[in-house]
């Protein structure tokens, strides 16, 4: 098995991050549509198959042919209520998060959260919800049908097996802090919310360790989906 060293590690991750942003900043002044529609097609062309491919052709060099093999490396089998239950713990925890340090997060950074906005077209702020509301219906069901399946299933899938299969696995120096130096850096290449990394490590680096312990996969991409229905949810009932 090939390891990743901090280089090739930092590089695999902000890479497609970065082509993401770049290619949704320069579209987005241009494309009239939700911009939350925007970028999860633009991230489904872009962040997805780079991801993917990175993993595929992995698994290509590990095992003689194309699969998701190199993202469950060590994985072990685990019942599965079990894996609903620490998720739902997981779960329940972020949603005191949420209620709690997200909103000073969200306080200490408003200034300049305001003032970077400010020098973006409106679509640019996905919580503009008035701004939203202006499309037709049918734009906005397309939106919200498209931002579920996207924001619910293919992100959160496809980043769980990136970061926490196949790049926590692969990278070279393999110790107990090893899940939280990736959760870290999951948060960090978040490059289009960059004022929430305090509520987005403290919510995904204990479930990383403990999904890295049980050596369960399958316990971080529940609750990365759960967590990722809430704002779904959110977002619909504001603009349907």
């Amino acid at each position: 098995m090939k390891t990743i060293s901090k280089i090739g590690l930092l590089l695999m991750i902000f890479m497609p991050t970065f082509v993401l942003c770049a290619v949704y900043f320069m579209l987005g002044h241009f494309i009239k549509m939700p911009n939350l529609l925007l970028f999860c097609i633009i991230a489904t062309f872009t962040m997805v198959p780079i991801e993917l491919g990175i993993i595929l052709n992995a698994s290509k060099k590990e095992s003689g042919k194309y699969s998701f093999a190199s993202a469950f490396v060590g994985h072990e089998k685990m019942p599965l209520w079990k894996i609903f239950v620490i998720a739902f713990v997981f779960f329940g925890i972020a949603g005191v998060l949420s209620a709690t340090v997200a909103p000073l997060e969200n306080y200490f950074f408003s200034g300049l959260r305001n003032s970077l906005l400010s020098h973006l077209p409106t679509g640019f702020d996905w919580t503009n919800y008035e701004y939203v509301r202006k499309f037709s219906k049918p734009v906005l069901i397309v939106a919200c049908i498209y931002y579920f399946l996207f924001n619910v299933f293919v992100g959160p899938i496809t980043e769980e097996l990136f970061f926490r299969g196949y790049l926590t696995s692969h990278y070279n120096k393999q110790t107990v802090f090893t899940p939280i130096l990736i959760a870290i850096l999951f948060s960090l290449y978040h490059f289009w919310l960059p004022f929430n990394n305090i509520f987005r490590i403290l919510v995904f680096a204990p479930v990383a360790y403990v999904a890295y312990k049980k050596k369960n996969l399958y316990i971080s991409m529940l609750f990365h989906c759960m967590c990722n229905l809430i704002s779904v949810v959110g977002f619909v009932l504001e603009v349907i």
